[in-house]
């Protein structure tokens, strides 16, 4: 049995670690997210164990309904399974399909991490820009603003026909960041309790979001290890006290349904 996209608009989260020792021991699974918006399939940065965790879902995820495949940017645990991925989507390049959609950096100079050979096994491979829009089946995508990371990072907005989601993945915290991305449903990666030296949101960053993008729900996922120990729920349960809005904690092989 395997999910009906046709008639369900949901988000998985396949995992929902962040971070290299995390990853690394798989505390939480780092699979990505998948996105079902009208009758729209899309895989949003599939880390490592992104296709186990497809057909370890009950009910499984097909990858041959995917429609396209998106990366936020080319670290480790957001991109360790493109190439998987691309392979699963097209049954090893037997049937030409999907869109994939990736910073330029993860195809050009000197470490891409897309394989050569498998840029033709998909219908398209685009190159995300700083406040570029796309298209993918039903959904538009834009990618509002360039993040303050270690390698091209952008963040993802998701327009369907009457719910828009949107990603904010990895990036340090800069003024105007949280107008960038309003919209009903807010998915945010955030790695750590308080701020450290690392290009990565902290809580209290993700207050300052919250309170000013003010979406009806915002799910928090990629949580490092002091996140883990301090307990993400928790973390969201205050977070909602505090801004007055809906806030969850993601969990490995959660479904948030949009219906």
């Amino acid at each position: 049995m395997c999910y009906n996209a046709k008639v369900m608009n949901f988000i998985k989260f396949l995992g929902t670690g962040g971070a290299r020792v995390v990853v690394a021991r798989q505390l939480r699974a780092s699979g990505g997210i998948w996105l079902s918006l009208d009758g729209t399939n899309l895989l949003v940065d599939p880390g490592p164990g992104s296709l186990t965790g497809c057909f370890s879902s009950r009910p499984k995820l097909d990858p041959t309904t995917l429609n396209g495949i998106l990366l936020s940017h080319k670290h480790l645990d957001h991109a360790g399974d493109i190439n998987t991925m691309i392979e699963a989507m097209t049954i090893g390049g037997k049937e030409r399909r999907g869109i994939v959609l990736v910073p330029g950096d993860a195809l050009y100079g000197d470490d891409p991490i897309i394989y050569k050979y498998l840029r033709s096994y998909v219908d398209g491979i685009g190159e995300l820009k700083e406040k570029g829009k796309y298209k993918i089946g039903n959904i538009k995508i834009q990618t509002p603003v360039r993040h303050v990371h270690g390698v091209e990072t952008y963040g993802l907005i998701f327009k369907g026909k009457k719910t828009s989601i949107a990603y904010i993945s990895d990036t340090k915290y800069f003024p105007g960041l949280e107008k960038k991305y309003k919209a009903d449903i807010l998915i945010i990666n955030v790695l750590m309790v308080d701020y450290y030296k690392y290009n990565h949101l902290c809580v209290n960053d993700a207050r300052t979001i919250i309170e000013t993008a003010k979406p009806k729900a915002t799910i928090l996922t990629h949580f490092g290890n002091w996140m883990l120990r301090a307990g993400p729920e928790k973390i969201a349960e205050r977070l909602s006290q505090k801004t007055g809005r809906k806030v969850i904690a993601a969990r490995d092989g959660m479904v948030y349904k949009l219906n």
